[in-house]
Protein backbone atom coordinates (compact mmCIF):
# COMPACT_ATOMS: atom_id res chain seq x y z
CA UNK A 1 0.00 0.00 0.00
CA UNK A 2 1.63 3.14 -0.95
CA UNK A 3 0.46 6.66 0.33
CA UNK A 4 0.51 9.57 -1.40
CA UNK A 5 0.42 13.29 -0.09
CA UNK A 6 0.43 16.27 -2.19
CA UNK A 7 1.67 19.32 -1.48
CA UNK A 8 2.92 23.31 -2.91
CA UNK A 9 -0.24 24.15 -4.46
CA UNK A 10 -1.99 27.36 -4.03
CA UNK A 11 -2.80 31.16 -5.90
CA UNK A 12 -0.07 32.31 -8.82
CA UNK A 13 -0.59 35.09 -11.26
CA UNK A 14 -1.03 34.22 -14.86
CA UNK A 15 2.35 33.83 -16.51
CA UNK A 16 3.88 32.48 -12.78
CA UNK A 17 5.23 29.01 -12.11
CA UNK A 18 4.54 26.58 -9.29
CA UNK A 19 6.30 23.07 -8.40
CA UNK A 20 4.24 20.43 -6.62
CA UNK A 21 5.42 17.60 -5.05
CA UNK A 22 4.05 14.34 -4.16
CA UNK A 23 5.54 12.56 -1.09
CA UNK A 24 5.41 8.50 -1.26
CA UNK A 25 5.43 6.27 1.59
CA UNK A 26 4.32 2.65 3.03
CA UNK A 27 5.41 1.40 -0.39
CA UNK A 28 8.52 0.85 -2.41
CA UNK A 29 8.47 4.33 -4.67
CA UNK A 30 11.29 3.30 -7.04
CA UNK A 31 8.87 0.10 -8.19
CA UNK A 32 5.86 2.41 -9.26
CA UNK A 33 5.42 4.44 -12.36
CA UNK A 34 4.21 7.80 -11.76
CA UNK A 35 1.50 10.63 -12.57
CA UNK A 36 0.19 13.59 -12.45
CA UNK A 37 -3.58 13.99 -13.03
CA UNK A 38 -5.51 16.68 -12.93
CA UNK A 39 -9.32 18.02 -12.51
CA UNK A 40 -11.00 21.45 -12.93
CA UNK A 41 -14.33 21.42 -11.10
CA UNK A 42 -17.25 20.08 -13.14
CA UNK A 43 -14.82 18.30 -15.19
CA UNK A 44 -13.53 14.60 -15.62
CA UNK A 45 -9.80 14.03 -14.23
CA UNK A 46 -7.14 14.33 -16.89
CA UNK A 47 -3.78 12.88 -17.96
CA UNK A 48 -0.86 15.65 -17.49
CA UNK A 49 2.39 13.59 -17.38
CA UNK A 50 3.90 10.42 -16.78
CA UNK A 51 7.40 9.35 -15.53
CA UNK A 52 8.82 5.74 -15.83
CA UNK A 53 10.11 4.26 -12.66
CA UNK A 54 13.69 4.94 -12.89
CA UNK A 55 12.76 8.87 -14.27
CA UNK A 56 14.38 8.53 -17.42
CA UNK A 57 11.69 8.05 -19.45
CA UNK A 58 8.83 11.03 -19.51
CA UNK A 59 5.14 11.60 -21.68
CA UNK A 60 2.80 14.76 -21.33
CA UNK A 61 -0.14 15.64 -22.78
CA UNK A 62 -0.58 18.26 -25.47
CA UNK A 63 -1.61 20.84 -22.72
CA UNK A 64 1.66 20.05 -20.70
CA UNK A 65 4.46 20.20 -23.26
CA UNK A 66 7.10 22.76 -22.86
CA UNK A 67 5.67 24.32 -20.05
CA UNK A 68 5.21 21.56 -17.38
CA UNK A 69 7.82 19.41 -16.03
CA UNK A 70 7.87 16.25 -14.74
CA UNK A 71 10.98 14.18 -12.13
CA UNK A 72 11.42 12.27 -9.54
CA UNK A 73 13.72 11.70 -6.78
CA UNK A 74 13.77 7.82 -5.47
CA UNK A 75 15.94 8.38 -2.69
CA UNK A 76 13.63 11.19 -1.33
CA UNK A 77 10.57 8.64 -2.25
CA UNK A 78 9.53 12.07 -4.16
CA UNK A 79 7.52 13.13 -7.14
CA UNK A 80 7.30 16.60 -8.51
CA UNK A 81 6.29 18.51 -11.37
CA UNK A 82 7.37 22.04 -12.67
CA UNK A 83 4.66 24.03 -14.20
CA UNK A 84 5.51 27.40 -16.03
CA UNK A 85 3.43 30.21 -17.99
CA UNK A 86 0.38 29.06 -15.91
CA UNK A 87 -2.71 30.11 -17.29
CA UNK A 88 -6.31 30.71 -15.70
CA UNK A 89 -7.20 27.41 -17.31
CA UNK A 90 -4.72 25.63 -15.49
CA UNK A 91 -6.75 26.37 -12.68
CA UNK A 92 -7.28 22.73 -11.47
CA UNK A 93 -7.07 20.48 -8.03
CA UNK A 94 -3.79 18.35 -9.23
CA UNK A 95 -3.40 14.54 -8.06
CA UNK A 96 -0.43 12.37 -7.86
CA UNK A 97 -0.74 8.52 -8.65
CA UNK A 98 1.15 5.44 -8.60
CA UNK A 99 1.21 2.54 -11.07
CA UNK A 100 2.51 -1.01 -10.69
CA UNK A 101 1.71 -1.51 -14.30
CA UNK A 102 4.12 -1.90 -17.41
CA UNK A 103 4.57 0.44 -19.74
CA UNK A 104 3.15 4.45 -20.05
CA UNK A 105 -0.16 5.09 -18.06
CA UNK A 106 -2.22 7.81 -19.35
CA UNK A 107 -5.58 6.85 -17.83
CA UNK A 108 -6.95 7.58 -14.59
CA UNK A 109 -7.54 2.82 -14.08
CA UNK A 110 -3.77 2.48 -15.27
CA UNK A 111 -3.43 3.71 -11.45
CA UNK A 112 -3.55 2.22 -8.09
CA UNK A 113 -2.74 4.69 -5.78
CA UNK A 114 -3.76 8.00 -5.49
CA UNK A 115 -2.96 11.23 -3.15
CA UNK A 116 -5.58 13.87 -2.34
CA UNK A 117 -4.83 16.56 -4.50
CA UNK A 118 -3.64 19.81 -4.05
CA UNK A 119 -5.50 23.14 -5.66
CA UNK A 120 -3.84 25.06 -7.97
CA UNK A 121 -5.48 28.44 -8.98
CA UNK A 122 -4.00 31.05 -11.59
CA UNK A 123 -5.84 34.55 -11.59
CA UNK A 124 -6.12 36.29 -14.98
Amino acid sequence: QVQLVESGGGLVQTGGSLRLSCAASGGTFSSHAMGWFRQAPGKEREFVAFISRPGDSTYYTGFAKGRFTISRDNAKNTLYLQMNSLQPADTAVYYCAASRRLGVAVTTGNYDYWGQGTQVTVSS
